[in-house]
């Protein structure tokens, strides 16, 4: 299965979270730079970041050997942490949103609808399990992976550039949050999700933005990055 790429629209992600049951006080906004006065800028509290990076070899390379340096080293992983593989093409951005929501359930108060139903659905199953459940919807119109995959597509379809799903991606989006005081990294491409260290609610978007600087740091000669935040549009 190949969909169409979401863009790196907050109006484009708001309308997908409300639709499928996430209370309109949270949204995906603009984070427009990493220093302190930018970050100051992002309304509070933070629940996750997103970032848009470029594919390239720099980034193929580093993710390689932070795989096998992890793999040999191990690494703490929460078992409250949710994490699913993807498995369908250009489904980053909504896996994204999905590992940003399933983390912060606790503090969204989901309404009845498809996130729910299929966070409910995912429960106590394996990373691989929960993406073979968007990889394989089936045909049943009123099943919960089925509605998410055909919301993703009716709203990449309303991007502000022209989508072609047969046109290769060369940009990804990962999400980050904060887990039982740790920062994760939650990529559906890699391995397993990554820990970056110690964080608390307060300081989050802090230190993942200093994680986002490393991205960027590692292809400074690309500028195409987008960072977002899903964040409260009141306190």
């Amino acid at each position: 299965m190949v969909l169409l790429p979401l863009e790196s629209n907050p109006d484009v992600m708001n309308k997908f979270i409300h639709l499928l049951g996430v209370p309109t006080k949270w949204n995906i906004v603009d984070v427009y730079g990493l220093d302190n006065d930018a970050l100051a800028w992002v309304p509070r509290p933070v629940l996750a970041i997103i970032l848009l990076f470029p594919c390239s070899e720099k980034f193929y390379d580093y993710a390689k050997q932070e795989s096998e340096s992890l793999k040999e080293a191990g690494q703490e992983v929460s078992t409250n942490l949710f994490y699913m593989k993807q498995y369908v093409s250009n489904a980053c951005g909504s896996i994204a949103l999905i590992h940003s929501i399933a983390n912060n359930v606790d503090r969204i108060n989901l309404e009845e609808g498809v996130f729910k139903k299929l966070l409910e659905a995912a429960k106590g199953k394996t990373p691989e399990e929960r993406g073979e459940m968007l990889a394989k919807p089936g045909n049943d119109a009123n099943s919960e992976a089925f509605k998410l995959i055909s919301a993703h597509q009716e709203l990449a379809m309303e991007g502000q550039t022209e989508a072609n799903p047969n046109e290769q991606v060369n940009h990804h989006f990962v999400a980050f949050v904060e887990k039982d005081g740790n920062l994760y990294e939650l990529d559906g491409r890699k391995d397993f999700p990554i820990n970056h260290g110690t964080t608390s609610q307060e300081t989050f978007l802090e230190d993942a933005a200093k994680v986002c600087r490393n991205f960027m740091e590692r292809d400074s000669e690309d500028i195409n990055f987008t960072i977002m935040a899903l964040t409260a549009s009141d306190s």
